[in-house]
């Protein structure tokens, strides 16, 4: 694992979300969203020689993290936005949140998923109240869809990471997984999170920034799409190879996104990249030992430590299991190994 060196902002970079947004973002929706669990086991601790700490968004509504941010951006929409509708495009997660936040605020939401999402995460968001259109990741633009609905209808485009309000509601994981450290007394060295677009990590890395300097963070991609260690080395934005695939369907990404990759190249202290297996061999032990269903994309964290590709040997470290929504037969596949 090759990180960077500890980073702090300075007085003369703005960034587009800063700590007290994250605030602000929890104050917001506060009572709306679940307080997750932080998970500790003795056998996790003693496979990874570490104090380790799981922080179970897989537990929040809809199953995964995105809930917090797709609440506090449609909780700042104007009363004339609101009756446009929304219009946002996801793989599954962002969808999940957004059809459900949607619904439970009265506005009508399409969402723009890929023909090959999962058929769970499909039928979630059209369950959910949203409506969903399907698109060809080959052959057809999701940006661009988006943008003629919007067009057409008046409906706001609410993307899955480049958004401030969405940056800041995501980084209230961090937040509240910060003050349930304080708690406990425990005193974090390191924060590792599953990373596509980057908003996730953007957040918690502003969030911790703010509430826990001292902790570093890291973000864990897919290996192929492993495009912010490849962005954070080159400093600048780099792309995946065209038809790239991995088992973690929330984690493709063409490129980092445009707000979020300075956050994280500003406060990021690394990247690392886990295979499809090493994803399964993860999925399996959150199984068998903390019996926990987490998808291939939300534990890819942990993937990471168990793999060696996180240095948490004698660290007291916090994992985020970012989410749980996965296809029953998918699941299956993944526990057998």
């Amino acid at each position: 694992m090759s990180g960077r060196p500890q980073v702090k902002i300075s007085e003369d970079l703005r960034l587009c979300v800063e700590f007290r947004d994250v605030a602000a973002a929890a104050l917001r929706i506060s009572g709306h969203v679940v307080k997750t669990p932080l998970i500790a086991n003795d056998e996790l601790d003693r496979i990874l020689s570490a104090k380790v700490l799981l922080k179970a968004e897989t537990l929040q509504t809809t199953g995964s993290f995105k809930f917090r941010g797709a609440l506090n951006r449609v909780l700042r929409m104007t009363p004339a936005e609101r009756k446009g509708g929304i219009v946002a495009w996801s793989s599954g997660n962002h969808a999940l949140a957004i059809s459900a936040v949607a619904a439970r605020n009265g506005i009508k939401a399409t969402i723009l998923m890929p023909s090959d999402a999962p058929r769970t995460k499909i039928e979630g968001a059209e369950r959910f109240g949203g409506t969903v259109r399907l698109y060809d990741r080959a052959t057809e633009v999701r940006e661009t869809i988006g943008a003629e609905i919007a067009a057409a209808t008046g409906a706001v485009i609410i993307p899955p990471y480049d958004d401030p309000d969405i940056m800041a509601g995501q980084g209230t994981v961090a937040l509240e997984l910060a003050e349930q450290a304080r708690e406990r007394g425990v005193s974090l060295e390191m924060l590792a999170v599953s990373c596509s677009g980057g908003g996730l990590a953007a957040g918690c890395a502003i969030a911790m920034n703010g509430a826990s300097p001292d902790t570093r963070v890291f973000c864990v991609e897919p290996a192929g799409f492993d495009d912010t260690a490849r962005s954070l080395a080159s400093g600048r934005r780099e792309s995946n190879a065209p038809g790239a695939r991995s088992l973690c369907d929330a984690l493709q990404v063409a490129t980092p996104g445009e707000l979020t990759f300075p956050v994280n190249q500003a406060l990021l202290a690394g990247a690392v990249a886990v295979t499809d297996d090493e994803v399964r061999r993860a999925m399996r032990l959150a199984h068998d030992l903390l019996k926990l269903v987490v998808e291939p994309g939300g534990v890819a964290p942990l993937a990471a430590a168990l793999a060696g590709k996180l240095d948490v040997a004698g660290k007291t470290v916090a994992l985020v299991l970012s989410g749980g929504n996965v296809d029953h037969d998918t699941f299956a596949r993944c526990i057998a190994v």
